[in-house]
């Protein structure tokens, strides 16, 4: 997540900033490089290839699952020591995904003190031989905080939680939950306090607004809303099969296929979950809003179709992938213009839209609104900054997945948003995914400051990022609709088909990020993901590298068209605070003489505070070149920078490394991936 730099960062102007001075050694690492992201050459020109079988997901039963989750909380402290945790830290199992070779990636939460840590989650994959082979990280901080007990009191916390939801048109004159927590998703760990305040907004949509306060200082760390606003088109799907229930002579809307979803009718009511849709027959509306069952009916088709994508696109079985169907209610308050997800009740909710004519019941919002439960029970990106675009790209772009897999002649899949219904008043779709920036407020390319963006438009590169690994840049015509998908550097991008788009980003999804997960850490998990499936030296690595240049996150291929030979690692590595350096190792092999004297260095470094760090590339006779001095002054946010090196005097084969140290205190970071390309 990257956000304004001064956010954790008041110390800076009261405390002296102190540089070490010496090394104290080289950190053993836990991520160590050992995914298939370490450095191999890009051939010229990349085979495309099936996705590599040992590294697809294994589609477990609900028990089989719960067995692995089980056999992994038996086994949470002996995990804890071994990847370095204190000795006032556990873990809290979440979730295990298996690869067909034996490869488990168990998800954790983490406490502290028996308390919660926010921003302390993370995912540890081993081998089938139990060989931890990867630890990627929400925080790289060391947790550790000065103790347990408060300063601020808790009616102090709830006053100030509950003024900044009236700000933001909460109705509630009390918070709903206030709970100690240690707050480690931005800077340094440190007790707090999360206030969740509901209620409604000004629109109706029901609020749930977390506000993270400093538990010493007073200070609001970061608030983020719970509840999740999809928007989508209301029409009508046709006339389509759905799984109802019979009991007697009456019929209701419960899928007993698909984890006994239900859908209710909350005929304009705002709380509860209204009355499971029941009648004597099973012929469900009329394709009008003049038959309250019409909603029902599209609301539950479109819930069918997202459980039937999840399941046949990546073998999961339902939203937490146990096979427990959420629940569905329509007829939402009056002429509310919106739906949503809510992960506290597991349900859809749809509102009928302006004067109650036009329920907001399409494929599209069941794709989107359901994927945010989705998103919730793998990386539970934070609904805020540069993640919380990605959470919202993330629901676009799997209802652009539903959408295309529903093949419904009435609503063919595209990628577009909100394109049946007219909110705008002008005919146009809420977003597009190919140029995002069409609909007037969301952004096309990332940069700095994308991060303070409304969710919704700052999960335009990511949308657009979408489009151009699946089809391209350039124009296209796709199912009718015609796109025209620019770059950010005016290069073009080969697609590799929204197959294996939707591959990669679900296996990063579910598999690679962490809920403090940014736009770097994106490009890297998606990389990783890439490169487990496909192969580092495929076509569609390539494709991610140059799909994410094209949205200006991360430095092109390389490989192929005359653009030299590159060399990556794209394994996370932890730069500790005020601590020893750490490094990050390319193996170049196959190459003759010395190396270029314009080396390329691409570096994508996270890490709030850059001046604190220093960096040198170090080549295989051990000597260093320098590429980044300490400068207290620069309190920018991420080194994402392609530098230059002379390094002709270094025989080109053998292991380069890039070396990185933090020399002051207050930040961490991690070296996302880095890249060598010889011209």
């Amino acid at each position: 997540m990257r956000s304004s730099s001064s956010r954790g960062r008041t110390s800076h102007t009261s405390h002296r900033r102190t540089a070490t001075v010496a090394l104290a050694g080289v950190a053993a690492l836990i991520a160590a490089a050992v995914q298939s992201g370490a450095a191999s050459a890009t051939p010229a020109a990349p085979q495309t290839g099936r996705a590599n079988p040992a590294h697809a997901a294994v589609k477990l039963t609900p028990s089989q699952r719960a067995e692995l989750i089980r056999h992994a909380g038996a086994g949470t402290a002996a995990t804890a020591r071994q990847i370095g945790l204190g000795s006032q830290e556990k873990l809290v199992v979440k979730d295990v995904v298996k690869d067909a070779d034996g490869t488990l990636h168990t998800r954790y939460e983490r406490t502290y003190g028996g308390l919660p840590v926010l921003g302390g989650d993370l995912i540890v994959t081993t081998a089938s031989s139990g060989k931890t082979m990867d630890v990627i990280k929400a925080t790289g901080a060391t947790l550790k905080v000065a103790g347990l007990t408060p300063a601020l009191s808790k009616a102090a916390a709830q006053k100030q939680a509950v003024q900044r939801a009236r700000a933001l048109g909460g109705t509630k004159s009390t918070a709903d939950s206030v709970r100690k927590v240690i707050w480690a998703a931005t800077g340094k760990p440190v007790l707090a306090y999360e206030t969740v305040v509901g209620g409604l907004q000004d629109d109706g949509t029901p609020n749930q607004l977390h506000v993270i306060t400093d538990a010493a200082t007073g200070k609001k760390l970061y608030e983020y809303q719970g509840v999740k606003n999809g928007i989508g088109n209301t029409q009508y799907s046709g006339q389509v099969t759905l799984t109802t229930t019979q009991s007697g002579s009456t019929y209701t809307l419960n899928d007993g296929a698909r984890g006994g979803h239900k859908t209710y009718n909350l005929n304009h009511g705002s709380s509860g979950t209204g009355t499971l849709y029941s009648q004597n027959n099973d012929t469900w509306g009329n394709g009008s809003n003049s038959n309250a069952a019409t909603a029902g009916a599209d609301a539950h088709y479109g819930a069918a179709l997202t459980w039937d994508f999840y399941k046949n696109t990546f073998g999961r079985s339902g939203i937490k992938n146990n096979g427990v169907g959420a629940y569905s209610r329509v007829h939402y308050g009056n002429s509310y213009v919106n739906a949503f997800w809510d992960d506290s009740c597991f349900c859809m909710t749809y509102g009928d839209g302006s004067g109650n004519a036009k329920p907001l019941t399409s494929i599209d919002v069941a794709g989107h609104e359901m994927s945010h439960g989705v998103t919730s029970a793998t990386a539970n990106l934070n609904y805020s900054g540069e993640s919380g675009g990605l959470n919202e790209a993330t629901s676009d772009i799997m209802a652009a997945g539903v959408e295309f897999y529903a093949n419904n002649s009435t609503d063919p899949g595209d990628y577009l948003v909100g394109e049946k219904i007219d909110i705008n008043g002008n005919g146009t779709p809420l977003r597009y995914m190919d140029k995002p920036s069409k609909d007037g407020a969301s952004k096309d390319n990332w940069y700095s400051g994308i991060g303070g963006v409304d969710v919704h438009y700052s999960s335009g590169p990511a949308n657009h990022f979408f489009y151009l690994l699946s089809e391209g840049s350039g124009t296209k015509v796709v199912n009718g609709v015609t796109y025209n998908s620019p770059t950010a550097d005016n290069l073009p991008v080969t697609g590799i088909g929204r197959d294996k788009a939707l591959q990669i980003w679900y296996r990063a999804l579910s598999t690679k990020w962490t809920s403090t997960t940014n736009y770097a850490g994106a490009r890297t998990g998606t990389l990783a993901a890439a490169g487990e499936l496909y192969g580092t030296s495929s076509a569609e690595y390539k494709a991610v590298q140059d799909a994410w240049a094209g949205v200006a996150v991360g430095s092109r291929s390389g490989g192929g068209g005359g653009g030299g030979t590159s060399y990556e690692n794209t394994t996370p590595v932890s730069v500790p605070d005020n601590g020893p350096a750490v490094t990050s190792n390319i193996s170049v092999t196959g190459r003759t003489g010395n190396a270029p004297s314009n080396l390329q260095v691409a570096v994508d470094i996270t890490h709030t505070w850059r001046g604190d760090l220093v960096i040198d590339l170090v080549g295989p006779s051990g000597t260093a070149y320098r590429l980044k001095n300490f400068s207290g002054s620069d309190s920018a946010d991420n080194v994402n920078e392609t530098y230059t090196v002379n390094a002709a005097a270094e025989t080109a084969n053998g292991t380069w490394k890039l070396r990185v140290q933090d020399q002051a205190t207050y930040d961490t970071g991690t070296i996302n991936g880095w890249k060598l390309t010889f011209p």
